[in-house]
């Protein structure tokens, strides 16, 4: 297994990245666009695009900005409102696992920032149950969220005819270098399934093996070609027009909105997903199994190529959290009606044995490791 040599990603990073044979990663050379582009002409660039879709009514929306309580919502949100100066239908999906501080932040983005709002929330019994399938099918607690977070924006989009969806960063360019921010990449169908949704769209969900019907899962359901084309439906991402750095973007809205922090279980990072009782616990856990690395990963790597900390430190914060066990457990299996002894079995069936030696006392330890 290779490691980047600037940064910590494996080899087997699960969007896909190429490690070169110099020992460096496509994602830190994409990284370094960062620091060659001229900004302010991509953002001009931005501007003439978003002024195109500016509506001549005032009682119309401009575009769609999907919002959370954590993650890059408030800077997108005073981008598209306060600096390009559109008026946005703002779109969130319940993601179940909400905790106080998420609940506050998206209360507080909503109310001092100022735009109307839609929330979709699945019924829980719902939830339950195609997480239930998931968890056996997938190994994963975050699809429903993974699913309802890129569907429902498209879904409104298509509904009240607003063909422009303003999205934060495309985590293909920024974790692995996927695209150049020249490509200008947009929102598809083709990158939603075989990267959010793990290669399992709404529909596959339904099979002779489960109680799932379709009732259970057409919130979940992609526009067809036909009404997208209708529409003229397109995502458009901030992060191939503005020099990406979430730290900073956060500390900014910290300073100007009152954005909440918490700290997390398995991570550094105080800023991220702060949302979810589940994304840096469980989920993350679930993460580590699979692919042999945690979020902590991420953020260090993120951290690495913006020169805010070394390599080093970076290997001693992975040390120090990637193998914590996450305390959110009885609390997940309290809701979606499980025993942990049982939860944990059918997460095992998702272990990535290629990745782990499994020890004498039923432990696993992990074959390879950055250096």
């Amino acid at each position: 297994m290779k490691f980047c040599k600037k940064c910590l990603y494996p080899e087997n990073h699960p969007l896909g990245i190429i490690i070169d044979q110099d020992g460096e990663c496509s994602g830190c050379k994409v990284h370094l666009e960062k620091d060659q582009l001229e900004w302010p002409h991509r953002f001009e660039r931005l501007k003439k695009l978003t002024s195109s879709y500016k509506s001549s009514s005032r009682t119309m929306h401009d575009c769609i900005v999907p919002i959370s309580g954590a993650r890059d919502s408030h800077f997108i949100l005073h981008i598209v409102k306060n600096v390009l100066g559109m008026k946005p239908l703002l779109v969130n999906y319940n993601i179940h696992y909400n905790t106080q501080v998420g609940i506050r932040n998206l209360a507080y983005l909503r109310s001092l920032i100022g735009a109307d709002f839609m929330q979709l929330t699945v019924q829980p019994d719902k939830v339950k149950r195609i997480t239930l399938e998931t968890i056996k099918t997938l190994g994963s607690i975050y699809w429903h969220i993974l699913a309802g977070q890129t569907v429902f924006p498209v879904q409104v989009a298509c509904k009240y005819k607003i063909p422009l969806i303003i999205w934060g960063a495309h985590q293909g360019i920024d974790q692995v270098g996927m695209f150049s921010h020249l490509d200008e990449v947009e929102m598809t169908r083709k990158y939603r399934k075989d990267h959010d949704l793990m290669g399992v769209e709404a529909e596959d969900l339904l099979n002779e093996d489960n109680d799932l019907d379709e009732s259970d899962i057409y919130q979940y359901f992609y526009p067809n070609d036909g009404e997208l084309a209708a529409i003229g439906v397109r995502g458009i991402y901030l992060n191939n027009y503005i020099r990406w750095d979430s730290r900073k973007q956060h500390e900014e809205m910290i300073s100007m909105y009152g954005y909440h922090t918490n700290s997390q279980q398995r991570t550094f990072d105080t800023y991220n997903d702060v949302d979810s009782h589940h994304y840096s616990g469980i989920h993350d856990y679930i993460k580590l199994i699979k692919h042999g690395y945690g979020k902590v990963t991420d953020h260090v790597c993120r951290e690495i190529r913006l020169n805010s900390m070394t390599r080093s430190r970076g290997l001693s914060l992975v040390e120090k959290f990637q193998g914590v066990y996450p305390s959110d457990t009885k609390l997940f299996c309290q809701w979606i009606g499980l025993g942990e002894k049982e939860f944990w079995r059918q997460i095992e069936q998702h272990r990535n044995n290629d990745l782990w030696n499994s020890l004498d006392d039923g432990s696993y330890e992990l074959k390879y490791k950055p250096s």
